[in-house]
């Protein structure tokens, strides 16, 4: 599949040819509206003759906000251009260009499938304390005020990119990414997902940025106001004129480094003040994590300044990463090697500079969307099975809470082979208050885990983390009790990620391979809802079966018997497995 990839700035428009993820054509153009061509349509017109020599199957476009609406990459229509349209006053600066290109391109290549990919869409499964602003709740409602995140694509394919260099799944780490270009954002990456970035509601909020200011008092903003300064000004004055280049005058970090060296002040003081934020996010995002397997470095900034890097890094011994100054210095990125590792052979948390690829990022994702699209076509419904709040359990754990030598004792077959509900039941006791009689699944499992649904968090007054089945590293513990005797167990208390069991077969009817993350429509009779972030479990033992929990089924009014469709248009934002 050849992908033609637009990114449309506000005066530039930058447009890429890939196949199969290689780049094999680019064209940028500067100054649009101001000395250069007319608008993003007249710039498009005069670069596709020399990109056409590729046949493009389909179009790429980034979009920088997708608000709530948009949480995967999706198929572009009418609909989808108005929805865009509609975010607008979320990204003032970006969501226009990015709608001008899409328009011009549509209207250039009518006859080939857009997809919009959004910055936004890799932070949508931010958990809600990392989304919300302790903010009036009814000013948050009526304007739509949350953290939304950004450099989607950048975080998703280095997150990724990194794991393949360390030979892991990752699914099995966390991960800190740090985007540091002329926009920066970190990301905390826990199992594949992000679940902490720094950028929020929109690009200004987080790190020190080349001309943004990231994270201000508010107190500050309002001195300014009452001084006189207008709100235009004021958005100027963060935007454009702040960051690196309101401390020293210069936006570009190698300028500021070379004055650094130099002996100025100003820019020195500058460096000092970036360096300082990223280490402090890092730090935090570490505690976010419970612990970090690898700190990635990336963008213009993150993959070229070998300074920068030492001075983020210097200090993050305690969290077993340490830096190697030599092979730090060596680093150099390139197509053919686009991860280069710069810390100690002994380092338990391994530093990494990974090459980014956005235009790459973009183009996975279309193939996804496209490829998708044509697979669910006639694909059958999926059954949906309730999972209530149940416990999981060790033969240990067993032992302990029934008595030594004790077997579980099936009582009811579940949909999934070789699983069951058992006689025995225990009682979940938590540091607030507790669940009696809560449901056993056997058979005995290599760890103890506790299902529960948000709802029973808050009753049992634990903090559980969304995850995966059997993703309990980090995960706060309980107190289990039994008929013979109480158990604590350290870790293993989740809210289970939504979910889809399926067979080989039934994944490449579906178009979707083991570790996607799909979006599926109910259609419940006046409770429609459409379940995004489910996770495709793939296992020649599975029977097709979409597992969600008590919580959610309760927003869509599900019972037994129903069934859900895969989304044509938005299935399949498939993690990204481009090997480095």
């Amino acid at each position: 599949m050849a992908v033609l990839v637009i990114n449309a700035g506000s005066t530039s428009l930058k447009v890429s040819v890939l196949e199969e993820g290689r780049c094999v054509a680019k064209e940028a153009v500067e100054r649009i509206g101001a000395g250069g061509p007319p608008d993003h349509g007249a710039a498009l017109t005069g670069v596709l003759p020399g990109l056409m020599a590729h046949p493009v199957t389909a179009v790429g476009h980034r979009v920088v906000h997708g608000g709530e609406r948009f949480s995967r990459p999706v198929l572009i229509d009418g609909e989808v251009e108005a929805g865009i349209e509609a975010l607008i006053p979320l990204a003032p600066l970006h969501n226009p260009a990015n709608l001008a290109g899409i328009r011009a391109a549509r209207a250039a290549l009518p006859d080939v499938p857009h997809v919009a990919v959004f910055d936004t869409a890799f932070h949508a499964t931010l958990p809600h304390r990392a989304q919300g602003y302790a903010l009036p709740a009814a000013l948050v409602e009526e304007h739509g005020l949350r953290r939304y995140g950004f450099h989607g694509p950048s975080h998703q394919l280095v997150a990724q990119r990194a794991a393949d260099f360390l030979g892991e799944d990752l699914r099995d780490l966390r991960i800190i990414t740090l985007h540091l270009g002329g926009g920066c954002s970190a990301a905390a990456i826990e199992f594949g997902r992000s679940i902490e970035t720094s950028m929020g509601m929109t690009p200004l909020e987080g790190l020190v940025m080349a001309t943004r200011s990231g994270d201000v008092d508010p107190g500050v903003l309002l001195t300014l106001l009452r001084s006189g300064i207008g709100v235009d000004e004021l958005d100027r004055l963060l935007n454009r004129e702040s960051g690196l280049k309101g401390l020293c005058g210069s936006s570009d970090m190698r300028d500021i480094l070379a004055r650094a060296g130099e002996g100025d002040e100003a820019a020195r003081a500058a460096m000092q003040l970036f360096a300082h934020r990223a280490r402090k996010v890092v730090g935090a995002y570490a505690a976010v994590l419970g612990g970090v397997d690898a700190i990635v470095f990336t963008a213009g900034i993150g993959e070229n300044a070998a300074e920068i890097r030492h001075r983020i890094a210097q200090r993050l011994g305690f969290l077993g990463a340490r830096l190697d100054e030599d092979r730090n210095r060596a680093v150099k990125l390139s197509d053919a090697e686009p991860v280069a590792e710069f810390s100690a052979p002994h380092s338990r948390c391994r530093l990494l500079a990974v090459k980014t690829d956005e235009a790459a990022a973009i183009a996975e994702a279309v193939a996804a969307v496209v490829g998708s699209a044509e697979a669910v076509k006639e694909a059958p419904p999926i059954p949906i099975a309730v999972s209530a709040r149940h416990v999981h359990l060790t033969a240990k754990a067993v032992f302990a809470l029934f008595g030594e030598g004790h077997k579980l004792t099936p009582k009811v077959p579940l949909g999934q082979p070789g699983q069951f509900v058992c006689a025995e039941r225990v009682d979940v006791v938590g540091p607030k208050r507790s669940l009696e009689r809560v449901a056993i699944v056997g058979p005995v499992r290599r760890d103890c885990q506790v299902e529960i649904s948000r709802t029973d968090e808050f009753h049992l007054g634990v903090d559980a983390p969304i995850r995966g089945s059997g993703k309990v590293e980090g995960s706060p513990g309980i107190t289990l009790v039994g008929p013979a005797g109480r158990l604590t167990i350290e870790q293993g208390v989740i809210q289970a990620l939504r979910h889809i069991h399926m067979r080989p077969s039934d994944a490449e009817a579906y178009g979707v391979q083991n570790g996607d993350f799909v979006e599926v429509a109910v259609d419940s009779g006046g409770r429609d809802l459409t379940y995004g972030d489910v996770l495709v479990r793939v296992k020649s033992s599975y029977a097709l079966e979409m597992h969600i929990d008590t919580d959610e089924a309760n927003a869509a009014d599900i019972g037994r018997g129903a069934v859900g469709v895969l989304r044509p248009t938005e299935a399949s934002a498939r993690v990204l497995r481009k090997k480095a």
